[in-house]
């Protein structure tokens, strides 16, 4: 489990509020959904029928094609869960066409690079899912898990700012959700995605015999317990005594 390095008072102050609005819009999404009832997962897979452990939802993933950014919620049989309380989680990428321009996938010796012109995605951060509906975890991964191309951390930070899903199927609120998700918690998720690089190169330095991006001994390489209500405050706070100090 990492440790929350989160330091507000180095994080300029348009980029909090661009935390807190998304924070906001978070909120709102729990909130009209919470009013009938419902909350985030049961947004999303609701009208799929019988909820079946590894499948997708929705099927072929939610993608925006002006974006190209993309994500799916799936859950783990419980034994394979490694004792996280959890119900599912989202996986979140960033597919070819929507990363900035310089960024090149890691030349892995024996990895066979899809051919299709967009199919080079980026796995970005997973969004692990309490039964109720709400984020507690984020985490990284290793390669195989998700069959991603391989960019280096700050290739992958970079393809942060294009994450959008801007439009409402099969879900608006879940969308947004996601969307804005991206965007509160992202001090956190750049840290883990360093992070994942760190992993990484430290288990193929102590394993070098094995391919490190295939070797499934090694699969959630950093992973980081949040809470959306905590975050919220703790930017409003920083807010709060910079407009105080001014």
């Amino acid at each position: 489990m990492t440790e929350d390095k989160l330091d507000l008072a180095s994080i300029p102050t348009d980029k909090l509020e661009k935390m807190l609005a998304a924070g906001r819009d978070v909120m709102e999404c729990h909130r009209v959904l919470t009013a009938t009832g419902d909350n985030i997962v049961g947004e999303l897979i609701k009208g799929s029928g019988t909820f079946y452990e590894w499948n997708h939802y929705p099927e072929g993933d939610v993608y925006d094609r002006q974006s190209h950014a993309q994500f799916y919620y799936h859950a783990h049989p419980k034994e394979e869960r490694r004792d996280w309380d959890e119900h599912g989680h989202f996986h979140t990428f960033m597919r070819l066409r929507g990363m900035p321009d310089g960024c090149k996938p890691k030349q892995i010796e024996g990895f066979a690079y899809p051919e299709g012109p967009n199919d080079a995605l980026s796995h970005l951060i997973a969004f692990s899912m309490d039964e109720f509906g709400f984020c507690q975890r984020l985490f990284t991964t290793n390669r195989w898990v998700t069959g991603e191309v391989w960019y280096d951390a700050e290739d992958v930070i970079g393809m942060l700012d294009g994450f959008v899903i801007d439009h409402a199927q099969p879900s608006w609120p879940v969308n947004r959700w996601v969307s804005g998700m991206m965007v509160l918690f992202r001090p956190q998720i750049e840290q883990l995605i360093r992070e994942r690089d760190q992993t990484v190169a430290d288990w193929a330095q102590k394993h070098p015999d094995r391919d490190v991006y295939e070797d499934r001994d090694l699969e959630v390489t950093a992973t980081l317990d949040v809470a959306t209500v905590e975050q919220m405050r703790a930017v409003g706070e920083e807010l709060l005594r910079r407009r105080e100090a001014a």
